[in-house]
């Protein structure tokens, strides 16, 4: 009965957590809506509108930030670079000559003799 007490009594804090966390939720709801109806209208519009600037900022400073990420794990670390970078090659791998196209090799198949063509 140690075992099932114990996860009992787990279960019950992480619900008692939960019900907490959503009263604090509430009330800060609440608190910011009694800000927002003690201001003008003008300046919550304005604060509105500042607020929309500032997330397109964050925004197009975020983009910025994954395309050179995105740039820099293309290219690779420095820490596995090469002479050679893949991805950078003079030759590109599409356009060479398919080694395997012409390869005749002969497979033996289990359990008996027979052979066949790839």
């Amino acid at each position: 009965m140690g075992i099932m007490d114990l996860v009992r009594k787990i279960s019950q804090n992480k619900a008692e957590k939960k019900k907490k966390f959503k009263e604090m939720q509430e009330e800060v709801r609440l608190q910011q809506m009694v800000e927002d109806r003690q201001k003008s209208s003008n300046r919550r519009e304005l604060e509105r509108y500042m607020k929309e600037q500032e997330e397109a900022q964050i925004k197009a400073a975020l983009d910025k930030i994954h395309k050179k990420q995105n740039k820099e794990n293309w290219k690779g670390n420095n820490i596995l670079k090469q002479d050679t970078d893949i991805l950078n090659n003079d030759r590109p791998i599409l356009m060479e000559k398919n080694i395997f196209l012409d390869n005749k090799t002969k497979i033996p198949m289990s359990g008996n003799n027979l052979f066949f063509k790839w």
